[in-house]
């Protein structure tokens, strides 16, 4: 159970009901994450800035590969919320999210989004060298900054406990399977990408 309250609009002040009708007019709807973090439009707002980099971000990768980086930094950060959310992203991208089939550019990607969430400072000169092979400069600034972003909602969602939304039951990530051995994800050692 969430550690925090879900803001219900219909107690919350004019300005938390206008950030709450701006997610779902850009969004659709008001998850139980946005719902907790409706109690600051500000650490909402940050919070958001997510999309404006994955809009930066899936053109260069792809669908597939943006959900599957998200994926690897939710997994290695053991973020139920978040590996459930990109579950279902790859089940209904038409992957068996158990059974990957990665090219090359796929594991490099991937690899680097997990070490970003494991430990940014243990990424080698030989592997960040990799992702110049797939990406420009300015590429990879942004893939770094979505990375991070995605990171900064795994804390949140973890650090508060925040519910899975019920849209996500069927594709739930048991923490205590998935995340012991992360075997999709930690089977990438450097000596695999070279």
């Amino acid at each position: 159970m969430s550690r925090i309250s879900h803001v219900v609009y219909d107690e919350a002040s004019p300005e938390i009901r206008a950030a709450w009708d701006r997610v779902v007019e850009n969004h659709g709807s008001v998850s139980n994450m946005k719902a907790v973090l409706l109690h600051s439009p500000t650490a909402l707002n940050a919070v958001l800035e997510w999309y404006s980099l994955y809009e930066k971000v899936k053109p260069v990768l792809g669908g597939r590969l943006t959900v599957l980086f998200c994926d690897a930094i939710s997994r290695e950060n053991a973020c139920r919320l978040c590996s459930s959310y990109m579950r279902k992203g790859i089940v209904q991208g038409g992957d068996d999210p158990d059974d990957l089939v990665l090219s090359d550019r796929d594991r490099i990607i991937v690899e680097f989004g997990r070490k970003l969430a494991a430990d940014p400072n243990r990424i080698s000169d030989e592997e960040f060298a990799k992702l110049g092979d797939y990406l420009s400069e300015t590429e990879i600034v942004e893939l770094t900054a979505f990375g991070a972003m995605m990171i900064v909602n795994n804390v949140f969602n973890n650090a508060l406990r925040i519910d899975l939304d019920d849209v996500l039951k069927d594709f739930r990530v048991d923490p205590d399977i998935a995340f012991a051995s992360s075997a999709r994800y930690r089977a990438f050692k450097a000596e695999d990408l070279a």
